[in-house]
């Protein structure tokens, strides 16, 4: 069996990541896969990209040109918002390799067009790492529900016409894809949900299966030695927050961890607890949180990662929208407690008051309770500690993963040479 798995990127970005530990745990198990992308960042011969300067030029320049037509959108700020409208060069790079199933992730910034799909002429699996492939353009869509429609009059692009740019990015859809062969996996069952109401997914098969992460990589740390490398103080209460974009994706909610904070301020706990923010720079004009705060820009080498999660004693992760955090999954198998709010897949990884807490859904209050919470009893901390790990080895260890997802490409693969020798027999 030869899978070839389509990501925008390798290894740059949180689906990237999801996806090449995908890769990695497909190898592991003797699955013959393969990656295509369009910007390669790593060495691994097993990921296919185009090589030349030319080549990775115009990958960069295929970002800028597939936006363009948001430039009618101008009030629309800078919002992400894929129209995949641009021609590629996916079905031609995939010609010359054995390929019995498509796996495709995240694949955008001009790098899989809508309409080529039809094209590939092999079973599809989509996984879901985001809400794009049902709807019109938008990635997470608020408190928008037009997807399970139509779209049109989107509210991102702060359109009032109803044939609007997602309209027309939702037909296009449903022209192209009405007759694929298409599975999807949607990795929570919050993204799962979502994917039976719209109208452009309904009708296709929807499987869930979570993400998977190396528990060898990402395990507890002594934490005072972790401190120490990271120079953070081994005397205080560390509250760890982390995110792509952490600081400027109103998303991810550091909006409403500084208002907790604020809070936090005001009790006992002023002289105890010191922030740590993972994937932001210091701000030129930071932000008085009460508390010091110690921003540790981006951090790529995944041991640094483990060793920031096991220095803190909480992550916390108020995000407004979120699939299945990565971050969460990381800070869990290192075996640290999570505090966000219960909405998305953040139910499927924290189990309320058993390996971290989830507070009522934008309840600032209940936010900062939570982190009292977990921080407030020592022997507590401690059995959340161990449940964080174990939730890891129950349901994200990254072979249990593979299996099954070959488990799957297995019987689409049964089912797709079933269907042939039907239709051959009938002829």
């Amino acid at each position: 069996m030869n899978v070839l798995l389509l990501s925008t990127f390798d290894t740059e970005g949180g689906a990237a990541r999801a996806t090449y530990r995908l890769h990695q745990g497909l190898h592991s198990i003797g699955v013959t896969s393969r990656m295509l992308v369009q910007t390669k960042h790593s060495d691994d011969p097993s990921v296919l990209s185009t090589k030349t300067n030319l080549a990775a030029s115009l990958a960069s320049a295929r970002v800028t040109i597939d936006a363009l037509p948001l430039k009618r959108y101008a009030k629309a700020g800078k919002v992400l918002f894929s129209p995949q409208w641009l021609p590629d060069r996916v079905k031609a790079m995939s010609t010359s390799l054995p390929v019995d199933l498509f796996n495709l992730h995240w694949t955008h910034s001009g790098f899989l067009q809508i309409e080529t799909l039809a094209q590939l002429q092999r079973p599809l699996v989509w996984s879901l790492h985001d809400m794009w492939v049902f709807t019109g353009g938008c990635h997470y869509t608020g408190d928008c529900d037009r997807y399970q429609a139509s779209c049109g009059a989107c509210p991102q692009l702060k359109s009032q016409r109803e044939r609007d740019l997602s309209r027309w990015v939702w037909q296009r859809k449903l022209s192209a894809w009405k007759s694929l062969d298409l599975t999807i996996v949607a990795l929570s069952s919050w993204m799962a949900d979502c994917a039976k109401a719209s109208n452009l997914l309904q009708h296709h098969r929807i499987e869930q299966i979570p993400n998977g992460i190396d528990t060898d990589i990402y395990r507890p740390l002594d934490s005072q030695i972790a401190r120490q490398l990271l120079r953070l103080p081994s005397n205080k209460r560390l509250i760890l927050f982390g995110a792509c974009h952490a600081t400027s994706d109103k998303r991810k909610g550091f909006h409403l961890l500084q208002t907790a904070l604020q809070q936090l301020n005001q009790l006992t706990w002023k002289d105890q607890l010191e922030l740590v923010v993972l994937g932001a720079d210091r701000p030129e004009q930071p932000p008085d949180l009460g508390f010091k705060v110690h921003y540790l820009g981006t951090v790529k080498d995944e041991l640094t990662q483990a060793l920031v999660y096991s220095a803190a004693d909480v992550f916390v992760l108020p995000s407004i929208q979120e699939n299945l955090s990565n971050m969460i999954m990381e800070a869990l198998a290192c075996g640290t407690p999570c505090v966000a709010f219960d909405i998305g897949g953040m139910p499927d990884m924290i189990k309320h008051q058993t390996n971290g807490y989830l507070a009522q859904p934008y309840q600032i209050q209940d936010l900062a309770q939570g982190i009292v919470w977990v921080l407030e009893d020592e022997s507590r901390h401690q059995n959340l500690h161990h449940a964080a790990r174990a939730k890891v080895f129950q349901d994200f260890n990254l072979e249990l993963q593979a299996r099954r997802y070959k488990a799957l490409y297995e019987e689409i693969l049964e089912q797709s040479t079933q269907v042939k020798r039907t239709h051959l027999v009938g002829r």
